[in-house]
């Protein structure tokens, strides 16, 4: 069965990271905010502080596919993900996306990767290629292609809002083997930087996540090695087929859209601390003693978004249990989704407006806080996406039954 606390590995794990976060990383929010798409350097020893606790605490990584056992509970890979992002996002959001190690293309590989891709892979920084220009939230109409030529594929497309695009060593990059099927033939594949024909167009500047590069990405008959599609190179031809063929591909996201819910709660948790930080100098402190009727407004509605916190934390820690313990937990991992993203930017907001000028200013981290969190309820699914994927699974619809 799920127990609602971590575990005493889990737990020292994310108070080791929290102290990093704090020391390590709030240092540097300011500065790497202002000079978006400079390499924060100072935290490579952190990048390899948290590889050295992810082998420690578990042997099984982010994204790995785990086989149930009869009576046997795992808090494996995923579990520690969520607590490690939570940790270090309650530090900086972009700055977290910034360290060299594992990115969302890592899971991919772990996810649906042979043997042997892994073993390849296992110390690359893998970024995800999904999104293009004017296709959106609909990753089946992707329109980037891969044409076997001999014992190579031959990749032509372009991909946008690529996170770490430009400092990763990998991509993972989804295409179709043949845009008249649809989502059936629709793979990914891997992509080494420095390969002919893979060119970093251009740097995205954003509100938020400002430490974080965010590149453009084309493909103009870029080359690569016929072994390098995940999974199978087949189309199937009839309707069971393909939803299997394209769930396969969608996969990816049960097992990393927890740990991008799990950035939410970590900004969050931040922006809750330092408003009631501030808010405790002007004499307003929380008693979790007094009765409702006794509260301020201001009470009220801190107890409100501690609640609404509390809740997000443990969709997103089951999402996570369960793909540890080999369970299916796609909805689950949208309920996550969508119920952290949002928490995450109403509490983030909110804290900035209950501090009024403090909370604008540049004075503290307040209104960064804020503008990192948006991002999270619109990147890897938006939040529309999300609850869409809920109701099909509760109502039992495709996804051309419910649009």
């Amino acid at each position: 069965m799920i127990h609602l606390e971590l575990s005493a590995q889990h737990q020292g794990l994310q108070d080791q990271l929290k102290m990093v976060a704090e020391h390590m990383m709030r240092p540097y929010s300011r500065k790497y905010d202002r000079e978006e798409h400079s390499e924060p350097v100072e935290l490579a020893e952190v990048a390899k502080l948290l590889s050295g606790a992810r082998g420690a605490g578990s042997n099984a990584a982010a994204g790995d596919k785990q086989e149930p056992e009869p009576g046997v509970v795992k808090n494996g890979g995923n579990l520690m993900s969520v607590t490690a992002y939570e940790a270090l996002c309650w530090g900086d959001v972009g700055l977290m996306l910034s360290m060299p190690g594992r990115g969302l293309g890592n899971a991919a590989i772990s996810a649906v990767g042979t043997p042997e891709q892994k073993e390849k892979y296992a110390d690359s920084y893998a970024a995800m290629c999904i999104t293009e220009p004017g296709v959106g939230s609909d990753s089946a109409n992707i329109s980037t292609t891969a044409v076997l030529d001999g014992d190579e594929w031959v990749i032509n497309g372009e991909k946008i809002f690529v996170t770490a695009g430009e400092r990763c060593d990998t991509l993972v990059v989804w295409a179709s083997l043949d845009r008249s099927k649809g989502k059936a033939a629709i793979k990914s594949f891997i992509v080494e930087k420095g390969t002919p024909g893979c060119e970093v167009t251009r740097l995205e500047h954003k509100m938020g996540i400002r430490a974080s590069d965010t590149a453009a990405i084309s493909f103009t008959d870029c080359r690569i090695p016929k072994g390098n599609i995940l999974g199978s190179a087949d189309i199937a031809d009839d309707e069971a087929g393909r939803k299997k063929a394209f769930g396969g591909v969608m996969q990816t996201f049960d097992n990393t859209r927890p740990p991008v819910a799990a950035m939410a709660i970590g900004v969050a948790r931040a922006a809750l601390d330092l408003c009631q930080e501030l808010l405790a100098k002007e004499g307003i402190a929380l008693d979790y003693a007094e009765k409702g009727v006794q509260l301020t407004a201001i009470e009220d509605e801190l107890y409100r978004m501690e609640s609404e916190w509390h809740a997000a934390r443990l969709l997103v820690r089951r999402a996570a249990w369960m793909a540890d313990n080999g369970q299916p937990n796609s909805m689950e991992a949208s309920m996550c989704k969508a119920k952290a993203g949002r928490m995450g930017n109403y509490v983030t907001l909110r804290c900035v407006e209950l501090c009024q000028g403090l909370g604008y200013s540049e004075e503290h981290l307040l209104e960064k806080f804020a503008r990192d969190s948006k991002i999270i309820d619109i990147f890897e699914g938006t939040q529309q996406i999300q609850l869409l994927i809920v109701a099909r699974r509760l109502l039992g619809k495709s996804s051309s039954e419910l649009k």
